[in-house]
């Protein structure tokens, strides 16, 4: 709930929420929707990719709710899709892919509209350990040279371990805030 809120999907029960010091929940469904593609990018659980569309056209998706997808905009495509090791699969389909793979495109549709904001549900869930240690410092340089700032909600202790706020968020509340790089030894289970 709190990261679909964050995402401006959800609107909350009560508060505000101010992101680029806007009121998001203050526009109308079609203001919403374009200040969502132009500035928050989504990696959820369940990817939400186009089955029959191909790699590339799935990232392509955000770039043509926008301003419309041209050449400058599928070079992007392919390489976010090359910085995800994808660059090989961009005819193939998603039921063509294994797990992992789809959890990367995710990450490149994600990025595709150089969002200020990524919003990740479980980013390294299906990805073995070697991707995952790839991808995790693909979110550190993604934050370092864009300046993204990434939100996520995990389980995967390495990708708290490196985080430079935690929070601990037990039964719905924040149990715990920690800024700076989290110490592995001491992250609260």
């Amino acid at each position: 709930t709190l990261l679909y809120i964050i995402g401006t999907l959800e609107e909350p029960s009560e508060g505000t929420v101010r992101i680029l010091e806007q009121d998001p929940f203050a526009m109308n469904a079609a203001e919403l929707a374009s200040f969502r593609n132009a500035h928050i990018g989504f990696i959820f659980q369940d990817h939400h990719l186009l089955p029959q569309c191909t790699v590339l056209e799935n990232v392509l998706i955000p770039l043509l709710a926008g301003a419309g997808a041209g050449q400058a905009e599928e070079q992007r495509a392919r390489e976010l899709l090359d910085r995800v090791g994808l660059g090989d699969r961009l005819a193939h389909r998603p039921a063509q892919l294994s797990g992992g793979e789809i959890q990367r495109i995710s990450l490149a549709v994600a990025l595709a509209n150089k969002p200020e904001l990524v919003v990740l549900d479980e980013p390294t869930g299906e990805l073995d350990s070697q991707t995952s240690e790839k991808i995790i410092s693909f979110f550190e340089k993604i934050n370092e040279d864009l300046g993204v700032t990434m939100i996520l909600a995990t389980h995967d202790r390495r990708l708290i371990a490196r985080g430079y706020r935690t929070m601990l968020l037990v039964d719905g509340r924040i149990t715990s805030v920690r800024h700076g790089f989290a110490d592995e030894k001491n992250i609260p289970v």
